[in-house]
Parts: structure tokens; sequence; C-alpha cells
């Protein structure tokens, strides 16, 4: 039977992360930092990635990364969820890792594990793995085209775009037009990128590498919900004990432990589901159903969790001062990130062979 408890490495990682957060990572910093032109943290990005190495955890030591597994991964992502850090992780020490794996571009890995490059693939956050994707044009060696919705493009070095020749190209951010989007969590910025004749260099095919790094994606995204459904759950009953209504503790009111303790199973369940994913990721056993079921389940969660969260903290729970609304701006995103919950569910009933009526 698989063990899903953390092991002690596991417990040590997540200490060390969250030590580093909590003193890098305070929530009133995290809202400024989203007001201003620059929502990316950069110096904290800095320290995780190339002070504690975080961002080769996937990337095997001849490399030079860690030779960690997803579930390592998965205990960073859940932290980061929790203080709903704004760096490129995901993004970057995942997905594009994961793509440039498949493909084999040990220089550019090397690069990522050493955090002197951040890279991103231009493929749209909305795009569920094994879905079709966008390309750009390849004409004469030259590459031209338009992608939209491309999460942490803005703090990119180098691009991992697909073209439509059926190939996956590194490019220099500085050949592209990175322009931001309008997004609803402001700390997982979008852009639009445009390719106007850039050059590149090819990696590999594009159809498996996307698909793979989409998987990861999806299947430690499961890992940062829960990370996020957790701290909101927790930090609400501790408000509920101290806050006082009635001359009696609000959280001892009976309709309030119902709601706390639906939502306390919900994030164990997700808990089960995100962990059960991150192992099958780095097993390779059922992967594609374990992140399906992870995903068709963690945006429920994450989403239930911020709203119960905003309401149950009353007034201070809509102000802008409460990071309250960082959580619920990241979960209602977040249930739309590599593909939506409807879809999980459908390529779930495909893998089961259980085809809709």
């Amino acid at each position: 039977m698989t063990d899903l408890l953390y092991s002690e490495e596991e417990d040590a990682l997540r200490a060390a992360v969250r030590d580093l957060l909590t003193d890098h990572c305070a929530a009133a910093d995290v809202i400024a930092r989203a007001e201003s032109d620059t929502p990316h943290d950069v110096p904290l990005w800095k320290s995780l990635a190339a002070g504690m190495g975080l961002a080769g955890l996937l990337v095997p030591e001849d490399l030079g990364g860690q030779g960690a597994t997803h579930r390592e991964a998965a205990v960073v992502l859940e932290e980061l969820g929790r203080a709903v850090a704004p760096v490129p992780y995901l993004t970057s020490a995942v997905v594009a890792t994961e793509a440039l794996l498949e493909c084999g571009a040990e220089e550019l890995l090397a690069d990522l594990a050493s955090a002197t490059s951040v890279g991103v693939l231009a493929v749209g956050l909305h795009i569920a793995p094994g879905a079709a994707f966008p390309a750009v044009r390849l004409e004469d060696g030259a590459l031209s085209g338009e992608l939209t919705g491309i999460a942490d493009a803005a703090v990119a070095d180098v691009l991992l775009v697909p073209a439509d020749d059926g190939g996956l190209y590194a490019v220099p951010s500085s050949a592209a037009t990175i322009t931001p989007q309008v997004s609803l969590d402001l700390t997982r910025p979008l852009a639009r990128v445009r390719l106007d004749g850039a050059s590149g260099h090819r990696l590999g095919d594009a159809d498996p590498a996307v698909r793979r790094a989409l998987r990861a994606g999806a299947g430690l995204l499961a890992s940062e919900q829960l990370g996020a459904a957790d701290w909101l759950l927790t930090e609400t009953v501790r408000y509920l004990k101290e806050r006082r209504q009635f001359n009696r503790q609000v959280g001892g009111f009976q309709a309030l432990k119902h709601r706390l303790a639906r939502l306390w199973l919900e994030v164990a369940g997700l808990r089960a589901a995100a962990r059960n994913a991150a192992d099958a990721l780095t097993t390779g056993t059922d992967a594609d159903t374990a992140v399906a079921v992870a995903q068709a389940y963690a945006a429920q969660v994450a989403v239930h969790a911020a709203e119960e969260a905003v309401q149950l903290h009353g007034g201070i729970g809509m102000t802008w001062e409460h990071p309250a609304h960082l959580y619920l701006k990241r979960a209602k995103a977040d249930a739309l990130a590599y593909g939506t919950a409807g879809a999980h569910r459908a390529a779930l009933a495909g893998l089961a062979d259980l085809p809709a009526p």
C-alpha cells in the first residue's frame, strides 16, 4: 500500500520553507506588492531557488539539481500556497522543468536548477493536460504569433514556445513582446506573449513535453490549493476562538462548529487526493488518474475554504487589509488553471471507460 504520510525529510523541508516564508513573505507585504508594478517577489524567489536549492528539486543531481521527487516539490507548494507567495515556483521549477526533462535539454535544466534563469512554458494557464494548445507559426526559421494567458511571463528569462511544426522552441524573453493582462489573482500575473520573427532553439517535440508539463502542473497545483485551504481553515478557527459576541466566543455557536467541521473533512480529503497525485507523479503509476481525481476535487475545496473564511471573519474579512481576499482570488484563479474541475472529471470518465450518456 502506498504510504501517503509525510516523511521526516519532508517535514524538515516544510519547516525550513515555512520559516523562510514567515520571515520574508508577510501578508501585508504581499498585498503591497500586488498593488505595485512588480508583483513578483524576486528576492524571495532567489532565497527559495538559489539559497535553498528548491528550483532544482526535480532536476537530476548530475545536472546540478537536487534529484528529489514530486513529493518534496508538493511539500514546497503547500507552503507557498499557505503564504500565497508571489514567486514563479510552479511555472518554472515544475512546469517548465518537466517540459525540459521530456526534451532532454540539459543546459537549460542546469540554468533553471541553479536559479540563474526562470523558464516559463508559453501555454495558457487554463489549458488542461492532453488538451489542444495554441502554437505560433514557424516560417523560414523564425517564430511569429501571439499566445495569451501565460503565467509569470513577466519574470521569465526563457520562454518554451510550441510551434506549428510540432516542435518546442526555447526563445529568450528579450526577443518577445510581453504585455500584462488583467488577472484576478494579482500574485500570479498573466501576460500576452507576441513573437515577430524571433529565433529559437528547437528542444524537441512539443506534444509529449507539454502534456508531461501540464500533468505535473495540474497534479502539484492540488498541493498549492491544499496549502491555501489549510491556512484558511486554521486562521478562521483561530479567529472564531478569539472573537466574542453576546459575551461568548463566536466559535462556540453550534452552527459555526458544523460549518468548520465540514470544511475540515473537505480539507482532509483534499490532502489525501493531493498527496496521492504527488506520489503517483513520483512513481509513474496511474498518474493520469490520480491527477484527474485531485483536480476534480481541489478547486471546490479551496474556493469553499476561502468563501467561508471571508464570511466567518465578518466585516474584517471584506477589507483590503486582511489577506482573505488574496486567498479567495488565488482559489478562484486556480479553479481554472490547468483545466477546470469539469474537464478533469471528463478526463477521469474517459480513463475509467465511463462515457457520458
